[in-house]
């Protein structure tokens, strides 16, 4: 492929950096992910072979390493990876300030909100003892269900054999508005978010999460 040809440093970051799914694959790094398919869950509709692509690209210009792990190969970013934190962060910002937010337009994945739901779980205000949440998004078959314990959060495909007293039965648009911060989260019931089960659980659900990261961005006024 034909660079730039620039000396100017913003073109050659480009160049390393400007592909398609790059910044996303250094975003779940950031987020801990480690291994080939932890970083595909996030991003879904990436194929293997351009995750592939884009970890050796990233290796090569030094901003990941590739290590040998228990499991077999792990990624973990560099010094300078992880200096790309302020560029993910930066560009997140913008995106939340200024790009329109309408989640019932939008072509939306499941899966990247859940895991990032189970990411920013807040386990100082789960219940004491273990339970199941069960997922029912736009009516998707099969459900999604969350284990919720007191030092851990897992995404699971069926329930792993724990309590279930509450479902989450939504549009995902209403989902991603609350999430998001689009919207508080009665404005998202009204949308379609329900959370069904005994009222304690129910009411508390909410507080559960420390909502997407960039939630607290308002929207740039028109």
């Amino acid at each position: 492929m034909t660079g730039y040809g620039q000396f100017c440093s913003v073109a050659r970051a480009h160049e390393a950096l400007g592909g398609r799914w790059t910044l996303l694959v250094v975003r779940e790094l950031l987020c801990g992910s480690r291994r080939f398919n932890d970083i595909r869950r996030g991003i879904p509709r990436i194929s293997r072979t351009m995750l592939s692509e884009r970890l050796q690209e990233l290796v090569f210009v030094g901003a990941v390493a590739r290590i040998d792990g228990e499991h077999g190969p792990e990624y973990d970013l560099t010094e300078a990876g992880r200096e790309l934190a302020t560029l993910v962060s930066a560009l997140g910002t913008w995106g939340q300030r200024w790009l329109p937010r309408r989640p019932g337009d939008e072509d939306l994945d499941l899966e990247p909100l859940l895991v990032d739901m189970q990411r920013r779980v807040r386990f100082e205000a789960l219940p004491k003892d273990p339970i199941v949440v069960r997922f029912e998004i736009d009516g998707r078959q099969p459900p999604r269900f969350m284990l919720l314990k007191a030092a851990e959060a897992s995404l699971c495909t069926r329930n792993p054999g724990f309590p279930e007293p509450l479902c989450v039965r939504a549009r995902l648009s209403a989902l991603v508005a609350w999430w998001r911060g689009d919207v508080g989260f009665v404005e998202a019931q009204r949308m379609g978010l329900a959370v069904e089960g005994p009222k304690a659980l129910a009411n508390a659900f909410p507080d559960w999460f420390d909502r997407y990261l960039f939630a607290h961005v308002d929207l740039a006024a028109p």
